[in-house]
């Protein structure tokens, strides 16, 4: 990585404001139900404060709020309570994130670390608002970017902030940029990439610049069904993106002129409808049925293929795997994954991630991203603006 980290520079002395990934899911209660997103903030935020900064200023987004002030529905208050558990330590939460009364609050506290409230409560945190982001430097003398999950978006306090301040990666940055990074321009071969999802539309690119760099695709989830139906194969009500199916036969037909191994479903889990649970398997789709899952000589395929895999990037659910009767795909795939002994296992954010939580596999895995669409651009092979922004090594 070209870019430079914490690593690279002294904070002693320093007040060091950190851009974190803190946009967690919270129960009615305002509980939060998934702590990833803030543990993985934890190295970076105890190194700063180890290395001598005199304070850490913790700030992110949280949900969609209206950009117009204050909502209570998306106050980061349940993250400044599950920081102070990590941290142990205390954690002053503050009621914005700009102005006078903030940057007086900062300086009078004997709180080493201070979280500030949720920044799209202001539109410009979105528009990337030069002043906005002057203001939320003016808070700290070096900023540390280690929200991977928002590094897509350009920013006010992604972006715009580098303009004004000394800007380096946290180490969950560097942690992404370390294993997507490798994945993509210098991986171990065979790299095999695991496509599920519903849908193609949000795959096009993906698949695109992987075929320069791939050597097998496997497709599963409700994208399959498109370029089933591209081969001429019967899919009954499965899900299915008709304006694609062009879109797929040329990718198939790309994938055979670069050699490329595309492995499609063979068999199938069907039911009726999305709610029914009367699951069948079945060698072909009859017509008013829809295939919500992999079927078992599917899923001996797909485990033969990634059995001689050495680095393997995995990238969408391979059917419905939130409900017990069509998870059975997914989970197995997740369960062989997590038995591989010598092949780095990278899986990309989003709902890989929450199905690989749900089997409890998640520390079987080399890698789990935490960002969704900015591990998926970043596999697309674009620039992400909030890290092209750091300083250069």
């Amino acid at each position: 990585m070209n870019k430079k980290t914490i690593s690279d520079i002294d904070v002693r002395n320093k007040i060091v404001i950190i851009r974190a990934d803190f946009n967690v899911p919270l129960d009615e209660a305002k509980n939060i139900t998934d702590d990833r997103r803030i543990v993985g903030s934890i190295p970076t935020i105890e190194y700063v404060l180890k290395n001598g900064a005199s304070k850490v200023i913790l700030m992110s987004h949280l949900g969609r709020p209206k950009g117009t002030g204050y909502e209570e529905d998306f106050s980061l208050k349940p993250v400044a309570k599950a920081l102070k558990t990590f941290l142990k330590q205390d954690v002053l939460m503050l009621q914005d994130c700009v102005g006078s009364q903030v940057k007086e609050q900062i300086t009078k506290s004997n709180e080493k670390v201070i979280l500030l409230e949720n920044l799209r409560f202001h539109k410009e945190e979105e528009k990337n608002d030069s002043a906005f982001a002057k203001e939320l430097a003016s808070l700290a003398n070096i900023y540390v970017n280690d929200a991977f999950g928002t590094a897509h978006r350009a920013h006010a306090s992604t972006a715009g902030i580098t303009q004004y301040l000394p800007s380096v990666a946290g180490f969950l940055i560097e942690k992404e940029l370390k294993y997507l990074g490798e994945a993509v321009s210098n991986p171990k071969r065979p790299l095999t990439v695991i496509l599920g999802g519903a849908k193609v539309s949000d795959k096009i690119l993906l698949i695109k610049n992987l075929l320069t760099k791939a050597n097998c695709i496997v497709i599963g989830g409700g994208m399959a069904y498109t370029f089933l139906k591209a081969q001429g194969i019967k899919i009954g009500n499965s899900k299915l993106e008709a304006d694609k199916v062009d879109t797929a036969r040329e990718l198939l037909a790309e994938a055979k002129a670069k050699g490329v191994e595309i492995a499609l479903t063979s068999d199938f889990v069907i039911a009726p409808n999305f709610q029914s649970d009367e699951a069948k398997v079945v060698d072909s789709i009859p017509d008013g049925w829809e295939s919500l899952d992999i079927g078992p000589k599917t899923r001996k395929a797909y485990k033969d293929i990634l059995a001689k895999a050495k680095t393997i990037v995995w990238n969408g659910p391979l059917g419905v795997f939130e409900r017990d009767a069509y998870a059975k795909g997914t989970r197995e795939i997740a369960e062989f994954l997590a038995g591989l002994k010598d092949a780095v296992v990278i899986v990309g954010g989003g709902d890989s991630a929450a199905a690989v939580a749900k089997f409890n596999l998640e520390d079987k895995m080399t890698h789990i991203s935490t960002g969704g669409g900015a591990s998926l651009e970043f596999l697309e092979g674009k620039e992400l603006p909030g890290i092209a922004a750091l300083n250069n090594k």
